[in-house]
């Protein structure tokens, strides 16, 4: 039997109850208290049960009906006129109300109409502007499945994951089945979850929510509903119970309420998320890294690195690190150049340093089958295996078949690291871009040297191997990893305007990810990945009005990036280029290196949405064009083309813009503003 529990949260709070449901009523204001002062009551002829705990000023109630006949609220339950909410509903058997005892703030129950079950309910108060509720619902059944349903009509949500057509707040669109929330590659899987990818997501009416790590975590949806859906499940996924458990599905989470949406995050911050514990390279977050990928693909050798890095030199470009992405191996999964394609590895790097550059390397977590270490991965037992653990399981990613590194197994983490350092050692080489590492180039039954119930932990595995090299290294894959003191690279872009992995979903992205709890970002690079069939412009440059708006954006980024470089276009490009890098050295990265340092106190975001400073304003709720760099520098580029001026929101307070003109009688629409093709209109707080 299938019953729905219908939570409502909202500013005011309230948990409303609909027909044969258990509800949660929480209030921020009035009592539920009754004239002989006891906290709760229980009613046999409603068949429901009120539970409140009202604190000593009677300023906060709890109430839970288990179940309603007809339409139960408890006492003093309406909802102001005019406040938002938020739905959560259960689908779960009817409880047992036999079964539910209550000791303190804490409401359990045992029993179910499906039998045994652990459900519970428990208020906590951590702080005066926070009220956080945890709920449970465990089955002891292996078949069957706990799910809830949050409604996200009349408001805003941000958070979950990283998605190829990106929006900000989070724009749902048809009906997705719940399917396992586990880190994909969303270039080549462009409905899946993304690589950077957490449990938690934000309300504009200040509520947050967080599933805990130990549940087997489905997401689904229902855009006419305009339900999202939470499932617990094990049957039919590639989540595993701990070893030694039954596989009974089990959902819990936290919601928390708070006074607004900047406070509330937070809040959820200092207490969920990890933060990093150093800040990557200076020079990382002051001059562009520039990269091999985009312009020679895998047609890259000793010779044509060279050239490249001469003429960044020529054209007077400053240069973080080179970086040499796919393929300087004679086959994937080895560790050492081509011969053929680089002769002379240690003269090359030799003349490398004498024109300054650090160098970086790609690398990734497959051996190939056709690779020199294949054959020494299976002797030594390194690779993923199929689920008896008796061979390893082959894998196919966007270069080939071959083993995936078990990262589980100290052995093979060593292995790995063993082969970078000596790369590192050998020819000095600055740090690693570390590849792919999503759960979803796992088969779909596998089995690691120690158990994974959650294959996302894959991800965090193979983050922490780039911790040692983290002053430059990139990683493009994140889950629980926001302590790996690196930068975080977002998926592949196409060469497009629009908001899949185009221009526009630059900004929603790099938002997205900073809730999440990742601050230290690479956008990937400008003007896009030039893939062909996925290129605004011809199949060998961008639209040059796209790569100036792409660059011009980049340079309010924490790190900017180059493959496609300025000079393949004209004299007008590169002065563009030195203006915005010069730009990006002298005035966005004194201000990033700042707010890095306390990222690792605070876990706040460097670049924030409008919101972060206008949390109770609808209109700054909504925006996904602009940003602000900290609280002081806000930013709002050209992301259509042919456009050469565009709407601009200034929020409550004081602004100044890079013309000089001063704003103070905000909150305002600047409408049809003039930017001109090598300008960024962008506005400083005045104090």
């Amino acid at each position: 039997m299938v019953v729905w529990l219908e939570q409502t949260i909202s500013s005011c709070g309230f948990f409303g109850c609909h027909p044969r449901s258990c509800a949660l009523s929480i209030l921020k204001s009035g009592s539920d208290q009754e004239e002989d002062g006891s906290p709760y009551k229980a009613s046999e002829g409603s068949g429901s049960l009120d539970l409140g705990s009202p604190n000593d000023q009677g300023t906060h109630a709890v109430g839970v009906n288990f179940p309603c006949h007809g339409l139960v609220k408890p006492t003093g339950a309406s909802r102001p006129a005019g406040e938002g909410r938020e739905k959560v509903s259960c689908r779960s058997a009817e409880l047992d109300l036999d079964s539910c005892t209550k000791e303190g703030t804490i409401l359990s129950c045992t029993r179910s109409t499906n039998g045994r079950l652990n459900f519970f309910i428990q208020t906590v108060k951590p702080k005066d502007t926070v009220m956080c509720y945890r709920v449970r619902w465990a089955e002891f059944t292996t078949e069957s499945f706990v799910e809830h349903g949050m409604s996200y009509k009349d408001s805003s949500w941000y958070g979950g994951a990283e998605s190829s057509t990106q929006h900000w707040p989070i724009l749902i669109s048809g009906i997705q089945e719940p399917k396992p929330f586990v880190t994909t590659d969303v270039y080549s899987n462009r409905g899946g979850f993304g690589g950077i990818l957490e449990r938690y997501w934000l309300s504009s009416n200040a509520t947050a929510i967080k599933i805990s790590d130990s549940v087997p975590f489905h997401l689904g949806w229902n855009d006419t509903e305009q339900n999202l859906y939470f499932q617990s499940r094990y049957h039919n996924t590639p989540y595993k119970p701990p070893p030694g458990q039954q596989p009974f599905p089990e959902l819990s989470y936290r919601v928390c309420v708070g006074s607004d949406i900047t406070s509330i995050h937070k809040y959820m911050v200092r207490r969920y998320f990890n933060k990093p514990t150093k800040v990557p390279s200076e020079a990382t977050f002051r001059y562009p890294v520039w990269s091999t990928f985009a312009v020679y693909k895998s047609d890259i050798n000793q010779e044509k690195l060279l050239r490249y890095a001469e003429n960044i030199k020529k054209n007077r470009f400053n240069c973080s690190h080179l970086e040499l992405d796919d393929t300087y191996t004679s086959n994937y999964g080895e560790f050492e150049f081509d011969a053929i394609k680089f002769p002379n590895v240690s003269e090359m790097f030799k003349k490398l340093r004498s024109y300054g550059f650090h160098v970086t390397l790609w690398t990734h977590p497959f051996i190939n089958y056709n690779s020199s270490k294949f054959g020494e991965g299976i002797e030594k037992g390194l690779f993923v295996r199929e689920p008896t653990g008796q061979l390893p399981a082959m894998v196919r990613w966007w270069n080939g078949i071959g083993g995936i590194l078990d990262f589980t197994n100290p052995e093979a983490r060593e292995w790995y690291l063993s082969h970078l350092k000596n790369l590192k050692s050998k020819y000095e080489v600055a740090s690693f871009k570390f590849d792919a590492g999503e759960a979803s180039y796992l088969p779909q039954q596998f089995s690691t040297l120690v158990p994974l119930p959650d294959p996302s932990t894959f991800t965090r595995r193979y983050t922490e191997m780039a911790a040692s090299f983290y002053e430059r290294a990139e990683l493009r894959v994140g889950y629980q990893s926001q302590n790996i003191s690196c930068f975080f690279r977002i998926i592949d872009r196409d060469s497009v305007w629009g908001y899949e992995l185009g221009l526009k979903s630059l900004i929603p992205t790099v938002l997205t990810i900073s809730i999440l709890g990742y601050q230290f970002i690479q956008p990937d690079m400008i003007g896009g990945n030039l893939y062909p069939n996925r290129t605004d412009g011809s199949p060998e440059l961008p639209n040059r009005e796209l790569y100036i708006r792409w660059l011009e954006l980049a340079a309010f980024m924490p790190a900017m990036q180059f493959s496609v470089p300025p000079w393949h276009y004209d004299n007008d490009v590169i002065r563009i280029a030195q203006k915005f890098t010069a730009l990006h050295e002298t005035l966005v990265a004194p201000l990033v290196l700042e707010l890095a340092g306390e990222v690792l106190d605070t876990g706040d975001p460097i670049i924030r949405p409008l919101w972060w400073i206008a949390p109770n304003d609808p209109s700054a709720h909504k925006i996904d064009s602009q940003f602000l760099i900290g609280d002081t520098l806000m930013v709002a580029p050209v992301l259509e083309p042919g456009k050469q001026e565009r709407d601009i929101y200034l929020p409550a307070g004081k602004w100044r813009s890079y013309k000089g003109e001063y704003y103070d009688r905000t909150p305002m629409l600047l409408t049809d503003y003039e930017v001109d093709l090598d300008e960024v209109a962008y506005f400083t707080w005045v104090s």
